[in-house]
């Protein structure tokens, strides 16, 4: 069975290996070797790529390449309207070809291809991934307004996946959840952090791309207020970004510089380390998103989140009782949440276990079971790489995108 995944999603080569994000090299790599082939149609840009960037491990994933286009500026968002009849081109053609279609949205290349589906006489079963915020509190930009409107009218002719549960949600938008790690992951996982307990210096962890939007600041500024409380801790901040420099002065003139480490970009195996050790997750992003991989990923290492009180996270982190969602901009908020699990360290326990037992929900394992059922699809492979695939390795996946 050949899937065909449309795509915004970076590619780069280097040294003979194409590499992309890395978390969706990870679900890629296992969607392989449960439908047998992917077929991924995203851009391929100039350059051996940032540091985030990993290599494909599965053999069974295949780039169509197209040009990119869009970005900041005029000229760059013209770009992809000259862009899109050949767009449109490639995914007709590569429709012809897929006995199963994925398009990841919101995206350009999402808007085209939703395009293209809607306008295809024939039917491969297909599902769009909508990965941002199904129902924004604020204003978005006209083409996620579009794509949203579009999914929910059902134009491009299947089932639509989003984070979180929605007032009016249509029967062919379902409720799902972003995959992160493997089923044996998680056992790891639980069975290496069985030992974890709150003890001082508390040590907490940031995990995403390093700019305001993701809450790095607050998070300097949280764990600024936990000493100033008296509570001894530390904080480490995993990811990079160009705002780095100015959050790294901030940690200067809070007088915590000793305390706070930016460690850049780290392949998931040395992530894993960091979630292994943190007792708190802190994620204070105001950005519009659906649910950020790292709060799942810590989630299966015994790391309590507490994140930004956006999209679908409140409503995941209430139901399965693993971390607290608070107003993103409330420093003092995160602070005082930090300070009460310190002194009533039962309930950091609670919540910890509550995540282990969660993590189950995203398992790449438990993703296809639940695709297989919506699509009305057998997938023989569908219990992990399946045989003849490579196991992916570590993967770069702080600061885990949108998609």
């Amino acid at each position: 069975m050949r899937l065909l995944v449309i795509s915004h999603t970076a590619h780069y080569r280097r040294g003979g290996q194409l590499l992309a994000w890395g978390p969706t090299v990870r679900e890629l790599d296992h969607l392989a070797g449960a439908f047998g082939s992917v077929t991924h149609l995203a851009p391929l840009h100039p350059g051996p790529g940032p540091a985030s960037v990993t290599p494909y491990r599965s053999g069974r994933v295949e780039l169509v390449p197209l040009h990119p286009s869009g970005g900041d500026g005029l000229t760059r968002k013209l770009g992809v309207i000259l862009a899109a009849p050949g767009y449109m081109r490639a995914i007709r053609r590569a429709v012809l070809r897929a006995d199963v279609v994925q398009v990841r949205c919101p995206c350009n290349i999402g808007l085209v291809a939703c395009l293209a589906l809607a306008l295809h006489q024939r039917e491969p079963p297909r599902w769009a991934k909508y990965a941002g915020n199904w129902q924004p509190p604020g204003p978005e930009p006209l083409s996620y307004r579009m794509q949203r409107w579009w999914l929910a009218k059902g134009l491009h002719r299947g089932p639509v996946t989003v984070n979180g549960e929605w007032p009016g949600q249509l029967p062919h938008v379902h409720s799902f959840v972003n995959p992160c790690l493997s089923e044996e992951e998680r056992r790891t996982a639980a069975a290496g952090t069985a030992y974890k307990r709150l003890e001082v210096p508390l040590r907490l962890l940031f995990v995403g791309r390093v700019e305001a939007a993701k809450g790095a600041g607050r998070a300097v500024q949280v764990l600024a207020g936990l000493v100033s409380a008296g509570v001894d801790s530390t904080l480490d901040l995993v990811g990079d970004g160009p705002e780095r420099p100015q959050f790294e002065k901030l940690a200067v003139r809070s007088g915590i510089a000793g305390r706070a480490t930016f460690h850049g970009w780290m392949s998931r195996d040395r992530l894993e380390d960091r979630y292994r050790s943190a007792h708190i997750l802190l994620l204070p992003s105001t950005a519009s998103e659906g649910w950020p991989k790292v709060l799942s990923e810590a989630m299966a290492f015994r790391t309590v989140p507490l994140a930004g009180l956006v999209s679908s996270v409140g409503q995941v982190l209430k139901a399965t009782g693993a971390g607290l969602a608070l107003p993103p901009r409330d420093v003092a908020a995160f602070v005082t949440a930090v300070r009460e699990l310190v002194d009533n360290p039962t309930s950091w326990e609670a919540l910890a276990a509550k995540g282990v037992e969660a993590a189950g929900l995203f398992t790449y394992e438990t993703h296809i079971g639940r695709l297989a059922e919506i699509l009305g699809l057998e997938m023989p492979g569908a219990g992990g790489l399946g045989p003849g695939a490579v196991a992916p390795a570590g993967s770069a996946s702080a600061g885990g995108g949108p998609v």
